[in-house]
């Protein structure tokens, strides 16, 4: 039994120690980045074409991903095996297109058998490479150096922390891609219809608010402002006056009542309300509403009509009714 406990230490060890390695290799790498990689990002914004990723072995499995997120962020995107290229795959290119060709040696010979071609056609071309020097570094336009000191495989042979650091440049691109593209969440719903994530982002906020509302006077007390908060259960309380929105009282504001003055005893509504309360469009879409309360670190919004009437109250937790 005590030998089992021992070996389960040594690998949890042995698991940290992994991570360890590859935030310290990411790390590296971030500090490496440099003016090719603002070009790169430009050479793929310019392109009138298609990203092609290509890549053997571990690397043609990472550059699949690094596909995947580009063309689900706006950049058309599909990965080629560089073998396949050989048997008609080569007709995928185009001159429009930017190739990514991934190979951490920089010396992969079928990576490598694809520049000939690529150049025949024009195709554009840019190597994530561990070794920026290597034949296939020298032999594209641009290059992203995706080195790293050691692999995280105990014999330095497994492909662990190159590919992880290679990944990350591709998600660096593609991140850079969705800032310079300015692809909002409506635009990511496009290419992700589907499942819970689909739902958010297509949902509109006057599907999911509730609308049995916890309305007061402004010049209701204390007592009746928390009983208003307790029986609807949205832990808030929006003061309304004659239809008009006056403020809201969250349980924050109840506990800086409480600290400011000795008792509620002669405290209403009004008195210690958040004058400002932040409030959403019913038409606005959900995953726009979310944002705000993420960014403002708040957990409730109102809900008001196009004519600024108050018409539901939306919760950051309620994202999880649409999963």
């Amino acid at each position: 039994m005590m030998e089992k406990v021992s070996n389960r230490m040594s690998s949890i060890n042995v698991g940290k120690e992994v991570f360890e390695v590859q935030a310290r290799a990411l790390e590296a790498a971030a500090t490496r980045l440099n003016d090719v990689f603002d070009q790169a990002v430009n050479m793929i914004l310019e392109t009138p074409g298609r990203v092609v990723v290509s890549g053997m072995g571990k690397s043609g499995i990472i550059g699949n991903k690094i596909a995947a997120t580009l063309a689900s962020t706006g950049t058309p995107s599909f990965a080629v095996h560089p073998a396949e290229a050989y048997h008609g795959d080569l007709g995928m290119f185009t001159a429009a297109d930017v190739a990514i060709l991934i190979s951490y040696s920089g010396e992969t010979e079928e990576v490598i058998r694809l520049i000939p071609s690529l150049r025949h056609f024009g195709v554009k071309t840019i190597a994530m490479v561990g070794n920026p020097d290597s034949t296939l570094g020298r032999n594209c336009d641009l290059v992203l150096d995706v080195s790293v000191e050691r692999e995280a495989c105990p014999n330095n042979l497994a492909p662990t922390t190159s590919t992880t650091v290679t990944l990350a440049m591709g998600d660096a691109l593609a991140v850079a891609l969705i800032e310079r593209r300015d692809f909002q969440p409506h635009d990511f719903a496009v290419f992700h219809p589907g499942g819970s994530l689909g739902k958010r982002l297509l949902t509109r906020v006057r599907d999911v608010m509730h609308t049995e509302l916890p309305i007061c006077a402004p010049q209701d007390n204390i007592k009746e402002v928390i009983m208003t908060i307790t029986q609807v259960g949205l832990g808030i309380a929006v003061v309304v006056d004659r239809g008009t929105i006056k403020g809201v009282i969250t349980d924050g504001d109840l506990r800086r009542a409480l600290f400011n003055h000795d008792s509620f005893e002669g405290l209403t509504a009004e008195n210690v309300m958040t004058r400002t309360p932040l409030t959403v469009n019913d038409s606005e879409m959900f995953a726009d509403a979310e944002n705000i309360m993420l960014k403002s670190k708040v957990t409730s919004l109102l809900v008001v009509s196009q004519e600024g009437v108050l018409s539901g109250v939306l919760k950051l937790q309620d994202a999880s009714r649409l999963n």
